[in-house]
């Protein structure tokens, strides 16, 4: 390993929130999360660039000019995409900041890199954007013939616990198969196939099981008799269905601690909800694991893991309900919490270690 004393920057902007770290390449040296108010924040993901900026750029006086060997920001909604590291580059720019494919928190990721990497002079990287999109053909097909399933999923961290999940088990990635589930805001349930995405719900506004803020798939009778009552607009309705269903719409929280609480007191609807919620998740993964079925002498039906991951992989008590209805398929591994950070960092420093060939979006 080398010696050289570089660094990377890696940058994470969330809704309310901006994350940033340096790692070196034996690890994380330091992060922030930088804390925004809501009511600050414009609507429009692009204008809140100057407020973003602003309470990024005191941190960055404790990186040594000489030390910075790139930078690397969270992958935004950009048009469809092999996963992989991209540089970034004034199509890419243009395209996030008229939110030309949709407005999203993510989208100041590359537009924030770029601006720390001028002013260091170092190269700026996105990594696994949330648009990574590895779908065989058949996955695109959704019933109706003006509607095509779109690949979109929490793609970062995906790759990444299956990237840990390859060497814990001492397997090359591309001979692995992997179910991996993303648990947060929103669930992203992935079926993985030699480290490539090959089928996952759409878990910003799509199909699978609901979660803390986001409605899953629907009963379509009863979504066009909603979408038709006069109630909402195609905006409101893309909100409610977004940012005020799952456990929210249902128990006006999405927090899970406090929904596990509200069961331990005795609440009937809490414990119906949850439990609601581990079966949906449960049924995804059992439909991603028909998606590694292989013609491939030997291997059909194999999975070697299922993995779970993101912030509500950190409550024990929901991954060992999850586990205990899928364990039949595979061995089930949990990553608690999101790698998005490490994530980005290594992928610039397999760019900057001649590991993998940048990309070039365009």
């Amino acid at each position: 390993m080398s010696s050289n004393p570089a660094t990377v920057l890696v940058l994470n902007p969330g809704s309310t929130s901006t994350q940033l770290a340096v790692f070196s390449r034996e690890g994380e040296l330091w992060r922030e999360e930088v804390r925004h108010h809501p009511e600050e924040l414009s609507q429009e993901v692009a204008k809140q660039m100057s407020l973003r900026w602003a309470a990024v750029e005191p941190h960055l006086e404790r990186i040594p000019s000489n030390t910075l060997a790139a930078v690397a920001g969270r992958g935004g909604l950009l048009k469809p995409l092999p996963g992989g590291t991209y540089a970034i580059n004034d199509a890419m720019i243009a395209d996030l900041s008229s939110a030309r494919y949709a407005d999203h928190a993510s989208n100041l990721g590359a537009l924030l890199a770029r601006e720390v990497a001028q002013r260091f002079d170092v190269p700026a990287y996105i990594v696994d954007p949330v648009t990574t999109d590895e779908f065989e053909s058949e996955a695109r097909i959704s019933g109706v013939p003006e509607i095509a399933r779109r690949c979109r999923s929490h793609a970062l961290n995906i790759k990444a616990v299956a990237r840990k999940a390859a060497t814990q088990l001492d397997h090359l990635l591309t001979e692995t198969r992997f179910v991996v589930t993303h648990m947060g805001g929103g669930i992203s349930v992935a079926a993985l196939r030699g480290g490539r995405i090959v089928d996952v719900n759409d878990a910003l506004l799509g199909m699978g099981p609901f979660s803390p803020e986001r409605a899953g798939a629907l009963p379509l009778e009863g979504l066009l008799r909603l979408a038709f009552s006069g109630k909402y607009t195609l905006d409101s309705l893309i909100h409610k269905l977004s940012r005020e269903s799952g456990l929210r719409g249902y128990l006006g929280t999405t927090d899970l601690e406090e929904v596990l609480r509200r069961i331990d007191a005795g609440d009937k609807l809490a414990a119906e909800v949850y439990q609601a919620m581990v079966y949906q998740i449960a049924k995804e993964i059992g439909a991603m694991a028909t998606v590694l079925a292989s013609h491939d002498t030997g291997l059909e039906g194999r999975v070697d893991a299922v993995i779970l991951t993101g912030g509500m992989a950190r409550s024990e008590r929901f991954c060992s309900d999850i586990a205990s209805k899928v364990n039949f398929i595979a061995p089930v591994i949990t990553f608690a919490g999101s790698l998005e950070l490490e994530a980005l960092a290594l992928g610039a420093w397999r760019i900057i270690n001649g590991d993998e060939e940048v990309k070039e979006y365009g």
